[in-house]
């Protein structure tokens, strides 16, 4: 699905007027075009699927020392990215996303898990659903089922707007594998 640039400038334009004001004024005249590109830009995920995503950024080493039954793990913490809650358009910011695996036979390049984190959140999202897709994400390119993800992110929808907490953070984890049910190896994340 491609990103309709024109029929982001024609609705904006509409929410221009909707807003009482007007487009054509000198502030504003060019707003349309640049909320438009800046829109192509922050929602780029939105033009793949996971699958794609997984093919753009499937960059492994093998690496024979990782079988099956290894508790070593590669751990990534803080990876900074933002997304836009599908419920009100609004900004989920402040986000640290951490990814945790268990490689089983081959590793990913470590700045690959920080772009498909970036890719996923580059969608119309819930914070849950970020979790699952970077997790699905990157089962698809290690080949291993033993995957964490943790998010930690503020939503202006509650800061800014509604109840207006400003301190509210929002903490989600999506466990798979033996993340799910190994609580020593989830306690070494921590």
């Amino acid at each position: 699905m491609a990103i309709n640039k024109e029929l982001i400038k024609e609705s904006i334009r509409n929410i221009i007027i909707a807003l009482g004001d007007d487009p054509d004024r000198a502030g504003l005249i060019e707003t349309p075009d640049r909320v438009a590109r800046m829109y192509e830009e922050v929602f780029e995920g939105m033009n793949y699927s996971n699958a794609q995503i997984a093919d753009m950024f499937n960059k492994t080493f093998d690496e024979d020392y990782y079988d099956e039954d290894s508790q070593d793990l590669v751990f990534v913490k803080d990876i900074e990215v933002f997304s836009y809650c599908e419920h009100h358009l609004a900004l989920m910011y402040d986000m640290k996303v951490s990814v945790a695996y268990i490689p089983n036979g081959k590793v990913i390049g470590l700045s690959k898990i920080a772009r498909i984190a970036d890719m996923a959140a580059k969608r119309l999202q819930l914070q849950e659903r970020i979790g699952n897709d970077i997790a699905e994400i990157l089962q698809m390119v290690t080949g291993s089922e033993d995957v964490a993800v943790f998010i930690e992110a503020s939503h202006s929808c509650m800061t800014a707007r509604g109840i207006k907490n400003a301190g509210a953070r929002t903490h989600t984890q999506t466990l798979r594998g033996r993340f799910k049910t190994d609580s020593d190896l989830l306690a070494r994340l921590h």
